[in-house]
């Protein structure tokens, strides 16, 4: 007897066991079959993370090696990175990652219902590639200071490396990240969940602290700086886009939706 399973387009990614029952009178056998995976699906018409261009698809979901533009303005440097999301170990990582959340850890049930909304696994994603929220991150940010001690930002190529140092360290934040390592790293666990991602970089990136949407700078009466404003204008930032429909906002909102794991402010 074959049968032949099918799961709802919005079911909860994650882990699964498979459990044959077979009732027969007042008795009940049972007996287990297996585990298997679930994850988003951008094949499926259904699915919120559905992308209908096949070369997209190969594009944000299946491509293994990308390409980080970072600099300034004037020198845009092009730096190869390897997202590597089909790499042995890497999809038990990607998984776990959410069972260690502090969404998950402060209420279980509700987390785990939530993981069929591609919204809501993005933004536990974005707090989790980070450890500055004190939830067991994948990467710590640093820009300032000696980098002697621990790996220099600029030294990392890829994402494998790191989610497999942050594992074998028993999940504590491999150090340091900066924007565009947070922006890699993120985009190899969506790909890996089957949400298409992909890396923004943007020059002269304006850091508004006070939120009045404007950069402000102070001077005195003859024309002197006054070091009094936080806000700041980065040579470049770098982040990544999510591709999925926003039911909650409309349809006009659908497609490329904006995720930042770099750790500027706590999450929520």
């Amino acid at each position: 007897m074959n049968f032949t399973i099918s799961s709802p387009a919005n079911a909860v990614i994650g882990r699964y066991n498979l459990i044959l029952q077979v009732t027969s009178g007042n008795k009940i056998f049972s007996r287990f079959l297996g585990q298997f995976v679930l994850l988003f699906n951008p094949w499926c018409p259904g699915d919120d993370v559905y992308m209908a261009n096949e070369n997209e698809r190969q594009e944000y979901v299946l491509n293994e090696n990308g390409i980080i533009f970072v600099g300034n303005a004037k020198y845009i440097e092009a730096r190869g990175w390897y997202y590597g999301q089909f790499q042995d170990h890497l999809l038990n990582i990607c998984l776990t990652m959410l069972d260690l959340s502090l969404y998950y850890r402060q209420d279980p049930a509700i987390d785990v219902s939530r993981r069929g909304d591609p919204k809501y696994v993005g933004r536990v994603i974005s707090s989790m590639i980070n450890g500055n929220d004190n939830d067991n991150g994948v990467l710590l940010g640093k820009w300032q200071g000696s980098f002697h001690s621990h790996e220099n930002p600029s030294r990392w190529d890829g994402s494998v490396v790191i989610l497999q140092k942050w594992r074998q360290d028993n999940y504590k934040p491999v150090q340091y990240g900066q924007c565009w390592v947070f922006a890699g790293v993120m985009c190899t666990v969506l790909r890996c969940l089957g949400i298409p991602t992909r890396l923004i970089s943007n020059f002269n990136s304006a850091h508004d602290v006070d939120r009045n949407l404007s950069i402000d700078k102070y001077y005195d009466s003859s024309g002197k700086s006054l070091n009094i404003g936080k806000d700041s204008t980065w040579d470049y930032h770098v982040w990544n886009e999510s591709w999925f429909i926003r039911s909650d906002l409309g349809t006009s909102y659908n497609g490329w939706q904006v995720l930042d794991a770099t750790p500027q402010e706590q999450s929520k």
